[in-house]
């Protein structure tokens, strides 16, 4: 069957949903590689844009992956084409399966080619080079101890470099006697060289730094190949790798350790560019050691990052800083070159550079998780911002790869590498945009007897989305001071209003329908407020909120006045706060960093009884990892920690409910309670990208896990059974079938 998957231009059919389910990766590129024509660039985006999740994954993942990035593509149509994909022996089409209302495309781009899965934590540096004629990327993370090799044109993996017992912070690569060879600087202050093409390391480490080396790049010097290396002491210095010796003394100035390096050749002289930590540049010429001058980069010292090119046959250093900065300097003057390029907003950790259809171009890691790409001549921003990381990207390099130039990013917090295609394409149109940030909470209210969902991002904005149109029904966007950490949604003046919680010690109210205040915060607290919730005590709508100094601060939301004293008695930051009936009286339930959960009688503000203190793990300061429900007449909470477990308790018995659950391979974000096709469930969201589902009745798993493209921070369930994700960047509302 074919022609059913995707709009066809009328050249050649596309392939169909349950092609694209069930075959391999290898056939549906191949199958997708042989038609011609523009309608197949929606098919190479949504089938690439998890690729490197759903590759490996069975059927029935990559089916509901693949209708999740078809909506983030904004073809609803295909997803619910995709959904309907019949895999296995058709059980997993039972009433626990779901299907994709809609989704935010935020961080999906059809010039993403694929990511370089493998890091476990942050990529700090990224270099590329040819092995055997096949362009490789060289990744980097210390806080892994890993130096991974990957062929750029498949996105595989090639091997990884032997480390020993060193923390590779930088590397970079270049050719000796013929070879390939990473060049890497470590912690221990030690320089290794690896052959690329065997994977094998070439002598014993350099010595000689007596700090961490922050940085190493490659420069060939009397046609031998040379590594520059430079360190946190504040010396640079300069290695003949033919012979593994030092060459001369260190280069040394009175700037401070080095942050970025980087090579050039200036008037037929090769010289290496120096950023010191007190933002001073120094270019020197690598065959005398001799300074040949010194400028003070205008931007903010502290994570810099340096590159070099060729702009109209002379010699420049394009530098980024914390403060947003990019400029371009002539080597020869220490002068800016024109005006600083635009379009960052946020701190610059890692520039590189290439030429795009003969155009230089300059690439930027952003801190916003965005890269950014500039022509250099021009300086001007070549289309939109690239963004698919979780978290700030701070390292690029770029390479040649069929042809095409691509970049190569590495992440902080996801820990991949990306590739991207630069070469100008037409874009995919229709794409929903959201956030332009770490969604961080969500909550369901109505707006004019509507349903609708509120989601909170790093980018500052608070959104208020229709569940069934999938669009911003309130403008303009609530913009609160700062990034909101928690949210809850309550009937305030007879308005629907939401609540915000952020780094300020305040919490604000708004109009649901016009984003507008309603009336001034409520204040009170001495630490920043990390949780909200809202609860009817003696027909009164109350606000909890719980903070960073270990107290829960309960408000009457009519007077906005504290109905009592805080409540005591956790010793670390309260993150998480639900509210349950127990016995005829109201109770807080609060999660705290000090790994407790403990009641409160919100009546009296008085403790109720002793804290759960069973295996709890370590309750998430910065998430809502408890939720609470009434099963069979008692109530439960349903407690999620870092140490990757779901618990439900008896808050008569103090009791855990049930055997503890361990499906999640890391650390559960967000927990939420609901009922769905009329049994009462527990929904779970993790840093491994995966929602769970529990039946509260009696604690079995409900249907497959559902799987994410990024770490999922924050869920709840609506009263109708949808399901309101945030996972990355991203906003999605499941429906169960």
């Amino acid at each position: 069957m074919r022609g059913e998957g995707f709009p066809g231009d009328g050249q050649a059919p596309l392939p169909d949903a349950v092609f694209l389910v069930t075959a391999g990766p290898e056939q549906v590129r191949d199958e997708l590689a042989r038609i011609p024509g523009p309608a197949v660039r929606l098919a190479h985006a949504v089938y690439r844009a998890s690729a490197h999740l759903h590759g490996q994954a069975g059927p029935q993942s990559r089916r509901q992956l693949l209708a999740l990035d078809a909506a983030r593509f904004g073809d609803l149509g295909l997803s619910a084409r995709i959904a309907a994909a019949p895999v296995g022996d058709g059980a997993d089409m039972a009433d626990t399966a779901w299907s994709v209302a809609w989704a935010t495309g935020s961080t999906v781009d059809h010039r993403f080619r694929h990511a370089l899965v493998g890091h476990s934590e942050r990529v700090c540096s990224v270099a590329t080079g040819l092995v055997e004629g096949r362009p490789v990327a060289v990744t980097c993370s210390s806080d892994d101890r890993t130096v991974r090799v990957w062929d750029l044109a498949t996105g595989q993996p090639v091997g990884e470099l032997p480390v020993g017992d060193s923390e590779v912070r930088a590397v970079a690569t270049g050719v000796l006697r013929g070879r390939t060879v990473a060049v890497g600087g470590s912690r221990d202050g030690s320089v290794q060289v690896w052959d690329l093409a065997t994977g094998h390391r070439l002598g014993d480490p350099l010595t000689g730094h007596t700090e961490v080396v922050a940085t190493v790049a490659t420069a060939v010097l009397d046609a031998r190949l040379h590594a520059i290396s430079g360190s946190r002491d504040g010396t640079v210095r300069i290695w003949d790798l033919t012979t593994c010796r030092l060459v001369g003394e260190a280069l040394t100035g009175d700037n401070g350790p080095v942050q970025r390096l980087a090579t050039a050749v200036m008037e037929g002289r090769p010289v290496v560019v120096v950023w010191s930590w007190d933002g001073t540049v120094r270019v020197w010429d690598l065959a005398t050691r001799q300074p040949l001058g010194s400028f003070l980069a205008d931007c903010a010292a502290g994570v810099p990052a340096l590159a070099t090119a060729q702009l109209d046959g002379r010699p420049v250093a394009v530098t980024g800083s914390q403060d947003g900065s990019v400029r371009v300097w002539d080597l020869a003057t220490g002068q800016p070159v024109g005006e600083p390029l635009a379009g960052s907003t946020e701190a610059v950790y890692a520039l590189a550079t290439g030429s795009v259809q003969g155009r230089p171009v300059v690439v930027g890691g952003c801190m916003d998780g965005t890269v950014r790409v500039w022509d250099l001549a021009a300086g001007q921003p070549v289309g939109e911002p690239l963004a698919g990381h979780v978290d700030g990207v701070w390292a690029v390099a770029t390479a040649v790869v069929d042809g095409r130039t691509v970049a190569v990013s590495g992440g902080n917090e996801d820990g991949e590498a990306r590739v991207w295609d630069l070469s100008p394409a037409r874009p995919v149109t229709g794409v929903p945009r959201g956030h332009t940030g770490e969604v961080r909470a969500v909550a369901a209210g109505q707006v004019d007897g509507r349903p609708v969902a509120v989601t909170s991002s790093r980018d500052g904005t608070v959104r208020v989305w229709g569940l069934a149109a999938g669009r911003p029904c309130a403008e303009p966007v609530i913009s609160p001071p700062q990034p909101v950490d928690a949210l809850a949604t309550a009937v305030v003046d007879g308005r629907p209003a939401v609540l915000t919680g952020s780094w300020e010690a305040v919490v604000r109210v708004w109009d649901l329908a016009t984003g507008r205040p309603l009336g001034e915060p409520l204040v009170g607290h001495t630490g920043q407020v990390q949780s909200l919730a809202v609860a009817t005590l003696g027909g009164t709508a109350v606000a909890l909120a719980g903070c960073r100094d270990a107290t829960v601060l309960v408000w009457d939301l009519a007077t906005r006045r504290p109905i009592s004293a805080p409540l005591t008695g956790h010793y670390g930051s309260v993150g998480s706060v639900a509210t349950a009936e127990l016995e005829g009286r109201t109770v807080a339930v609060t999660g705290s960093l000090d790994t407790t959960v403990r009641l409160s009688d919100l009546a009296c503000g008085t403790p109720v009884g002793s804290p759960l203190t069973g295996r709890i793990g370590l309750v998430n300061a910065m998430a809502r990892t408890v939720a609470t429900a009434q099963v069979q007449g008692r109530a439960v909470a349903v407690v999620g920690g870092w140490d990757a477990t779901v618990q439900v308790w008896d808050l008569a018995s103090r009791e855990p409910v049930g055997k503890l659950h361990t499906l999640h391979t890391d650390w559960v974000q967000a927990v939420a309670t609901g009922v769905v096709n009329g049994r009462p469930v527990a929904v779970s969201g993790s840093r491994d990208r995966t929602v769970r589902m529990w039946d509260l009745t009696d604690g079995r798993p409900l249907g497959s896990p559902l799987a994410f493209p990024g770490p999922v921070r924050a869920l709840t369930l609506c009263q109708d059974g949808r399901l309101v994700v945030g996972f990355g960047w991203e906003v999605a509302v499941l429906t169960p079938r």
